[in-house]
């Protein structure tokens, strides 16, 4: 794990240099922060999840922390994006999780709708989240009972979130914690039965 956690080392801090000079959000890579990929990656593998979906690949820095944790346990990622994947697929070939990974292209909320019902052990959004709402309820359907759904980015930008994460709250199948770790992990598990 050391040579992968150098090269995650590395394209973090490529993707800060990187993010520090695009104005507009848009054009920035906008990396999971470290300790918040560490949190959900050790989700995935006290969860034992097989079968993960992640919205929003960028240059594929979060879809390697979750390829090595689906490795340790027999699971894959499918990452889906707007743009094509052509840097995180040259990353996940230099980290030789190339086996792991699922590349889509496309709208993640096309995607979700076209998945089956309790598909997905774990949900990981980071794509345009004022978007999320209108792909409801597709990303509770998708998790299988015990699934998880992340989200990140919530304490950084509470207003562009509340609207779906108080669709989160109402549902009564879904429990639901905010994680102070990176710019805010929103963690919901669907409950059994």
């Amino acid at each position: 794990m050391t040579d992968l956690r150098a090269l995650l080392d590395d394209l973090y801090a490529e993707g800060q240099a990187f993010d520090a000079t695009r104005p507009d959000r848009r054009d920035r890579r906008r990396n999971l922060e470290p300790d918040a990929a560490e949190l959900l990656t050790m989700l995935l593998r006290v969860g034992g999840a097989r079968d993960i979906v992640e919205i929003g690949t960028s240059n594929g820095y979060s879809t390697l922390w979750l390829a090595a944790a689906a490795r340790d346990t027999g699971g894959t990622v499918t990452t889906v994006d707007v743009a094509p994947p052509a840097e995180a697929l040259a990353n996940a070939e230099r980290a030789g999780l190339r086996a792991q990974i699922t590349f889509e292209t496309g709208d993640g909320g096309a995607y979700l709708t076209g998945r089956p019902d309790h598909s997905v052990d774990l949900l990981f959004l980071d794509a345009d989240r004022p978007e999320y709402p209108s792909w409801w309820p597709h990303p509770k359907r998708v998790l299988r009972p015990g699934g998880v759904l992340a989200i990140d980015n919530v304490l950084s930008h509470p207003d562009e979130v509340r609207p779906f994460l108080a669709l989160i709250a109402a549902d009564p199948a879904l429990t639901a914690a905010t994680f102070a770790v990176g710019k805010g992990l929103h963690v919901a598990v669907h409950l059994p039965g």
